[in-house]
């Protein structure tokens, strides 16, 4: 039998967010484009919403903005970690910049990961609250890491970050060496490219 499409209500969400600060030259923002473009054609019901940390960023945390005491901020907060929590993919697009992720984008994560909310103490430890979501990160690198014993802070952060609020479905689609040569950065983005997965039925 023929599973009918998705209503507005049951629709499937996805929030794309890019962090790099390089526009069309960006690798990351390539490659989140067409994951998300092909999560588009395989579901055509898609909720997509964007965030452009580059464009828009996100204040970084302050005492003000732990204390609440800006209720501008506050709701702006409140707003983005509902719209995560609505989500059902987050597509990613993730440069290396000095080792490590866009601090626009850290700033986001932080904006996230609350106590409560995304995860929670309990006697056996952390537990994460945000599971039943599926992330994949575009990864951008000038340099060679995946099989490097060092270096990579990035990758590692984000699988552990997004492990400890509950979400075990992390993807990554990686550029590397893009920096090395035109050519290294033409062959790493075909691989890349040839590397996106079709999407599941739902997320995981």
């Amino acid at each position: 039998m023929a599973v009918p499409p998705p209503t507005p209500e049951t629709a499937m969400k996805l929030l794309h967010i890019d962090s790099s600060a390089l526009g069309d030259q960006s690798v990351t923002r390539e490659l989140s484009a067409a994951i998300v473009a092909r999560w588009q054609d395989a579901l055509p019901g898609l909720s997509v919403e964007r965030l452009d940390l580059d464009a828009s960023p996100i204040p970084h945390m302050t005492a003000r903005t732990l204390s609440r005491s800006d209720a501008i901020c506050s709701e702006k907060e409140d707003a983005l970690l509902r719209q995560f929590l609505e989500t059902d993919v987050v597509v990613i697009g993730a440069p290396m910049y000095n080792f490590a992720i866009p601090s626009t984008l850290k700033a986001w994560i932080d904006r996230i990961t609350v106590r409560g909310k995304t995860f929670r103490y309990t006697d056996n430890g952390p537990e994460g609250l945000a599971g039943g979501k599926r992330v994949i990160v575009a990864i951008g690198r000038g340099g060679v890491y995946a099989e490097a014993a060092t270096g990579d802070f990035q990758e590692s952060y984000l699988r552990h970050l997004f492990g400890f609020i509950g979400i075990r479905d992390v993807e990554f689609v990686r550029a590397e060496g893009v920096g090395l040569s035109p050519q290294h950065r033409a062959e790493a983005l075909a691989s890349a490219h040839a590397a996106i997965r079709a999407p599941l039925p739902k997320a995981a």
